[in-house]
């Protein structure tokens, strides 16, 4: 596609993406503590984030494979669909105060966030090589809206759930599922043309920044791009889940309202999104390694921050919130840029389905330990641990753009 025609597409969705991300903001937002009051136990609050980013792991397998068969538009479409299930299944286990289907829920629920990340290898598809970089992060900043918008409805859809005889807490998923429907519907009905057509699927040509010798597998460059960006993501992944799923836990312990929690949680959320714009421009002329080493540095940050405010200052945990969704946006787009450079059509969406598994892994790994980590060592050893492995993204991005030459993106 070149010239004015990925406009529509593009267009199409970044819609989806402002309606869906409102569904992703509900298990950041209540799942812990969902959870905490369902299982009666601190310790097990990082469950449902383990679940649903385990969940996700699943859901990037599948819609990775379903979009290199068939096409990024019903790839996304069925995961969506997806989270609409398990979200419905949320409410239902709530209203039954049923853990057997609340766990299997939180799974499928996850599947519908694996979409909402997905979205962005589509926005990247609809580029051209030096502006992949902005193209992802427009697909980014559209979620902002609605995941900005989810956790201050906490209240408004809690009162719903009262009036429907469900749990207050299960009110975020209610929005969930009519989010992610909604997104569903505009993919399905309005995402022409196809983002992957079937030429590029199988057999076609790379395009000038992924060829190949012919007959030859990944150059190094290619191997170091793709090893280096998933590194990159999957430890800001880590980091990011393990210490954002536990501040509203921490936050209740100390006398804070789940309102107050939610809105640390939604300028978080906001932060993850918002600067996307200035982080593709800063990918595409600095180069993604450059963003990714400003990632692991802001993380550090945030996390040094996170440990030494006072357990009363909201405004503290929440500059330190707020960092945290920076660095993490600073990972998550650099990481696509160099994922996306080094795979070449044929094998790209299936790849980057892949890869995504792993950064839910990651995330679910960072939700289960969060948990104990927190109970038995409390919440500003947690924050430093977060920090350290951060910081481990410098060195990775360094070595990977010595290697390269100091290549750009561009």
């Amino acid at each position: 596609m070149n010239g004015a025609a990925p406009r529509r597409p593009l267009a199409v969705l970044v819609f989806s993406q402002v309606l869906s991300g409102a569904g992703l903001a509900a298990g950041i937002t209540v799942g812990a503590l969902l959870a905490e009051d369902m299982l009666g136990s601190t310790g097990l609050a990082g469950v449902p984030s383990a679940l649903f980013t385990a969940g996700s792991a699943l859901g990037a397998v599948a819609i990775g494979r379903l979009s290199q068969r068939w096409g990024r538009r019903p790839g996304l479409v069925l995961g969506y669909g997806a989270g609409v299930l398990g979200s419905l299944g949320v409410v239902a286990a709530a209203a039954l105060n049923s853990v057997l289907l609340l766990f299997p829920s939180l799974l499928v629920y996850g599947a519908g966030t694996a979409t909402n990340l997905m979205a962005r290898y589509a926005g990247a598809e609809l580029a051209p090589p030096d502006r992949r970089g902005r193209a992802v992060s427009t697909v980014l900043f559209a979620t902002t809206l609605g995941a900005v918008a989810g956790p201050n409805l906490v209240t408004v859809t809690g009162d719903l759930a009262l009036a429907w005889g469900v749990p207050r807490l299960a009110g975020p998923f209610l929005l969930a599922a009519a989010a992610f429907g909604a997104a569903a519907a505009v993919l399905a009905c309005l995402l022409r043309p196809e983002p992957l057509p079937p030429e590029r699927r199988a057999d076609g040509p790379p395009d000038d920044r992924t060829a190949s010798p012919a007959g030859s597998g990944p150059t190094a460059g290619q191997r170091r791009g793709l090893a280096a960006g998933t590194a990159v993501m999957l430890l800001t992944q880590l980091v990011m889940i393990a210490l954002m799923t536990m501040t509203p836990v921490h936050l209740r312990a100390h006398g804070h309202s789940t309102e107050t929690a939610g809105l640390v949680i939604a300028l978080h959320v906001g932060a993850m999104f918002l600067p996307s714009p200035l982080t593709g421009r800063w990918v595409d002329r600095a180069g993604p390694h450059r963003v990714a080493v400003a990632s692991g540095v802001t993380l550090l940050a945030a996390g040094l921050l996170a440990a030494l405010a006072p357990p009363h200052s909201v405004p503290g945990l929440t500059v330190a919130l707020v960092l945290l969704g920076v660095g993490w946006n600073f990972g998550l787009v650099s990481g696509t840029a160099l994922v996306t450079e080094a795979l070449p059509p044929a094998r790209r969406a299936a790849s980057q389905g892949l890869v995504d598994v792993g950064i839910a892994l990651a995330g679910a790994t960072g939700g289960m330990a969060s948990g104990p980590l927190l109970a038995t060592s409390g919440f500003p050893v947690l924050a430093l641990v977060c920090g350290v492995l951060a910081a481990a993204v410098v060195p990775v991005a360094v070595l990977a753009e010595r290697g390269d030459g100091g290549a750009r993106c561009s």
